[in-house]
């Protein structure tokens, strides 16, 4: 095995433990909640607690090797594009289900995937894997990178529901604020579009300062974090999180510098589905 392909299994095996601890800590949230919890209305328009477990569970089924389900949804109007109704119809194919079912579900699911894992771990990260849900033309990096994100967040939606704080300090915390903090370039890039030379830092708690400088081109790539950037944006990792994810306002945002285009980097920071 080359050098590659030895840094590419390791990673992605790095991958697999965090999902597996985001798995193993979301279902522990869970198990805590009593009956009524399971209908309180979360930050995702038109899902409540049960809605986002039977989502999850959904997900983690099909890698598992489920049989994709057909159900009809109608046209609700939190589900966005075909995905939003791929993601409906996990959903609606649970409805019924009680809480005990979907928790054994998810973990019965996330079981097998990771012993298949294990047995037969990916090595190349550019490889497309055998199952995808909703038949996403995915690698083994953005699958397995982007399943810890996932199911942290839910955990965050679930936790913030139920007024059940914590989870904030975990591996799959750091993992998808790591992960989210990437987007800046884009976000500074495409969607802000300062002038050339501008440099945005994002210093959210818990994470390193992630820096970027808009190039003559108008792209904004990683730099590292200079003294006395265009704007300093400095945040908690909940009010991160709760931004990127296109949850809801940020309880609190410092901004140091050009404190204009800080608010429109801010505006723009929702980066997930």
């Amino acid at each position: 095995m080359n050098e590659e392909s030895t840094d590419d299994a390791d990673r992605l095996a790095g991958y697999v433990e965090v999902w597996w601890q985001a798995v193993d800590d979301f279902t522990a949230v869970l198990e805590g909640l009593p009956a009524e919890e399971w209908h309180t209305h979360t930050d995702l328009p038109g899902w409540d607690v049960h809605a986002i477990v039977a989502h999850t569970a959904h997900l983690e089924a099909v890698l598992a090797g489920a049989p994709e389900e057909t159900v009809e949804v109608g046209e609700p109007e939190h589900a966005r594009g075909l995905m939003g109704l791929y993601t409906e119809q996990g959903v609606a194919a649970r409805r019924d289900r009680t809480p005990d079912e979907l928790i054994t579900e998810l973990r019965e699911s996330a079981t097998r995937r990771k012993t298949e894992l294990l047995a037969d771990p990916p090595r190349d990260a550019s490889a497309s894997p055998a199952r995808t849900f909703g038949g996403m033309p995915w690698t083994w990096e953005r699958l397995l990178r982007n399943r810890p994100l996932d199911i942290w967040m839910h955990e965050q939606d679930v936790r913030r529901a139920v007024g059940r704080p914590g989870g904030l300090d975990s591996a799959p915390a750091r993992h998808t604020a790591d992960y989210l903090l990437e987007s800046l370039g884009m976000v500074v890039g495409k969607r802000v579009g300062p002038p050339a030379g501008s440099t945005v830092v994002l210093d959210v708690a818990g994470s390193t300062p992630y820096a970027v400088r808009v190039g003559d081109d108008g792209r904004a790539t990683p730099v590292p974090p200079p003294t006395g950037p265009t704007v300093l944006i400095s945040l908690s990792r909940e009010d991160f999180i709760v931004l990127a994810g296109g949850r809801r306002a940020p309880r609190q945002v410092r901004l140091e510098g050009d404190e204009e285009l800080g608010r429109r980097v801010v505006d723009a920071l929702a980066v997930t589905p």
